[in-house]
């Protein structure tokens, strides 16, 4: 693993801020606010050459007020504090891929040790008479509340606005490919969306062999938007095969490109392999946000991202079927949701 240089620099040019690596690589640093004040030709570039190189940066001026994350961070350690029989009321459903996944409930590698994490997965909110709810449609499902005063509507607050900036992030994607900035709007306005809770306890004395904090993996869906605590840990490996370390940028949320999202660009952008280290003697927590198209979304090659040089690679395939194929089986030495469908992804 190679540490990152933690000092800001411009890079030539682009005007966006880079982490750069000791030994190569760097992930951007993208001040999103022109996007937000419907203007930004610069930033969409700027997104744009992250995602075919990197497929990782950092976003600023998203506009998420600072009170909002500290009271989802606040929120998450008083639920993972809790008993754990009172965390198992909201215990994990594969089928919806929501509630409560108890300490090492998953393996994220699979062919690695259970990650030393706990987890606490929220999706779309939908009301009991709602169509899909009420017909069972994969991935529709009601969330699982515990009894805490608050919880509910602050993370449904965050959810709400991860939801927008992840849209945002799409007007950027889509214009940065010669399509309309609108283009994905209709395929992420009822999003396969997980919010997770993340914690992480002081690694133990004694580890086993390859076991971390979460394990080697790339996202399922389109974009991911990841919020930490400051406390190091992830790793993103590069193109040469070295792991470097994504430190925590104050007020910054940490952006990385999925596999629908490289699969619907016939993989012009590309979705980076990552881990979780565990964190020695002080425990870790992160707020991480992945937004799934709609179940319905149909992932073919999008326009101008085939030619006959490039053709394209993949069939295509609907949203939700695409995320059940690339199910993993993370908890199969856990048992956890055994027979059931879900995904789980972690940071």
């Amino acid at each position: 693993m190679t540490p990152l240089d933690v000092t800001l620099k411009r890079s030539s040019g682009s005007g966006a801020d880079v982490l750069n690596a000791t030994s190569g690589g760097t992930i951007p640093i993208v001040d999103v606010t022109p996007l937000r004040q419907g203007s930004g030709a610069r930033t969409v570039a700027e997104i744009g050459k992250a995602c075919r190189e990197t497929g990782f940066f950092y976003v600023t001026g998203h506009g998420i007020p600072e009170e909002l994350l500290e009271s989802v961070f606040a929120s998450a350690a008083s639920f993972f504090a809790r008993d754990e029989a009172d965390k198992k009321q909201v215990i994990y459903s594969a089928a919806s891929n929501r509630g409560y996944v108890p300490f090492k409930g998953e393996a994220l590698d699979p062919d690695r040790p259970a990650d030393l994490k706990e987890a606490y997965n929220i999706g779309l909110d939908l009301p009991e008479d709602d169509p899909e709810l009420v017909a069972g449609r994969m991935f529709r499902a009601a969330n699982l509340w515990p009894e805490m005063q608050g919880f509910r509507q602050t993370m449904l607050d965050y959810f709400d606005a991860c939801h927008g900036l992840g849209r945002l992030l799409h007007r950027a994607f889509a214009t940065d490919l010669g399509l309309q900035p609108d283009f994905f709007e209709d395929k992420l306005d009822r999003p396969m969306a997980v919010l997770r809770l993340l914690h992480y306890p002081p690694a133990p004395d004694q580890l086993d062999e390859g076991q971390l904090g979460a394990g080697e993996h790339t996202d399922y869906g389109c974009v991911t938007l990841l919020a930490t605590d400051g406390v190091g840990g992830l790793e993103v490996r590069n193109r040469a095969g070295e792991w470097l370390a994504a430190p925590h940028v104050p007020g910054a949320f940490i952006c990385n490109i999925g596999d629908c999202l490289m699969r619907w660009t016939n993989d012009i952008y590309i979705s980076t392999p990552h881990r979780v280290v565990a964190p020695a003697g002080q425990e870790r927590y992160s707020i991480a946000f992945f937004l799934d198209p709609n179940p319905d979304a149909n992932i073919a090659c999008l326009p101008g991202c085939a030619s006959p040089k490039r053709p394209a690679k993949y069939t295509p395939i609907r949203g939700d079927e695409f995320l059940l194929s690339r199910l993993s089986p993370t908890y199969e030495k856990s048992g956890l949701g055994k027979g059931e469908t879900g995904k789980a992804e972690a940071f």
